[in-house]
């Protein structure tokens, strides 16, 4: 609203109100008004103007406490995010599977990011029809998700015609194999030299290199396991065993002697146990596993770390990995959902039994092509 004053030659000056309606312009000659009227239109422009000032005031102070609002939900949400992370980690992390409490805490941590996995199964060149059948067993299983599990067969050179056409056609169809620079053997080095073969076959540097191709992550792997072809690992349940463990100095399985549920007393049973990469390089770097390589594998391999003060966190899986139960021993346990690894799987009766438990064919799609009952 505005005062425009006006003149005329013929006619004393008078005042003008402007105002707009509609958005067009309504004047008013407030020298033809009565008081009343001017009074009235002063006051519905005043209204007019308040009414505009104050619902802008309202609008700026709703938003600000809007956002205060906001800004405290978040708090709280992420408190409660932090405690339940807190609450499940003490919850169900069985007795004595790591050194310290303070191990749960960590901040470099499988569950922080994606997680690599090697699993390296010892067997023999000859072995092909178990190797075929563990690629059914590894190959059906379900993606984890933010995971890589690669399973891998870790045998010695190869000594025969036969082996070197075979397992070419093997490499070339399936691209799962490490061959060893050794002689075939069981208690004898063999579990050396694949551990210390690592970085050199898989070319890693360490974190303060510099990688020119830039597409090679360090580490290749964040746990590596050797594992025995008699055993069947759930990859989905050992993928969530490790997502809260710490991936530096780790040293994780089945603790023998079978009763104990202590890791620090002697060591990891062969049917499959598992070490971060860190203590891979130190496999190849120390003198101590190099001096000491004859004796019962697993046994020997706790040697090392114990000699070389290395695992000093450590997990016992028991009793999500045990023996098969039948026959029964204090290293057997009944087949269970929370299952991670079974061994001892000597018979082919013994895996069929395990794989219907576990009921790994739910997956399969009807077609007119079978029919399975």
């Amino acid at each position: 609203m505005r005062f425009i004053q006006e003149t005329s030659e013929n006619s004393p000056p008078f005042f003008q109100i402007q105002t707009h309606f509609m958005h067009k312009p309504i004047n008013y000659n407030l020298h033809n008004l009565s008081t009343c009227q001017k009074k009235k239109i002063f006051s519905g422009q005043t209204m007019h103007m308040k009414t505009k000032n104050s619902t802008g005031r309202r609008f700026i102070i709703s938003s600000f406490f809007f956002i205060l609002f906001l800004c405290f939900l978040a708090s709280i949400n992420e408190v409660r995010f932090d405690n339940l992370l807190r609450f499940g980690k003490c919850a169900f992390s069985p007795l004595y599977n790591s050194s310290s409490s303070a191990n749960l805490q960590q901040v470099n941590s499988s569950s922080t990011g994606d997680i690599r996995v090697l699993i390296g199964i010892l067997t023999l060149p000859d072995q092909y029809q178990r190797r075929h059948f563990l690629r059914l067993i590894y190959g059906t299983q379900t993606p984890v998700a933010r995971a890589q599990v690669d399973v891998k067969f870790v045998f010695c050179n190869l000594t025969k015609e036969d082996q070197k056409v075979l397992v070419a056609l093997e490499i070339m169809r399936y691209d799962d194999i490490i061959i060893l620079d050794c002689k075939e053997n069981m208690n004898n080095g063999k579990t050396f030299t694949y551990f210390s073969s690592l970085p050199e076959i898989f070319d890693t540097h360490s974190p303060g290199d510099h990688d020119p191709s830039g597409d090679r992550p360090y580490p290749p792997y964040h746990y590596v396991m050797k594992a025995d072809d008699d055993a069947y690992f759930r990859l989905e349940n050992l993928v969530k065993s490790l997502r809260p463990l710490p991936r530096e100095d780790l040293y994780y399985g089945y603790v023998i002697p079978c009763p104990s549920m202590d890791p620090f007393v002697h060591y990891m049973s062969g049917m499959g146990y598992l070490i971060s990469w860190d203590l891979v390089e130190w496999i190849r770097d120390s003198e101590i596993p190099q001096s000491h390589l004859d004796g019962p594998e697993d046994k020997v391999f706790g040697q090392w770390l114990r000699s070389g003060h290395r695992g000093k966190n450590r997990h016992n899986a028991k009793w999500s990995m045990y023996n098969y139960p039948e026959p029964p021993t204090r290293c057997t346990h009944e087949l269970w959902p929370d299952t991670i690894a079974v061994h001892l799987l000597k018979t082919q009766e013994k895996w069929i039994k395990t794989l219907n438990y576990f009921n790994v064919t739910k997956n399969l799609k009807p077609s007119k092509l079978y029919h399975i009952p």
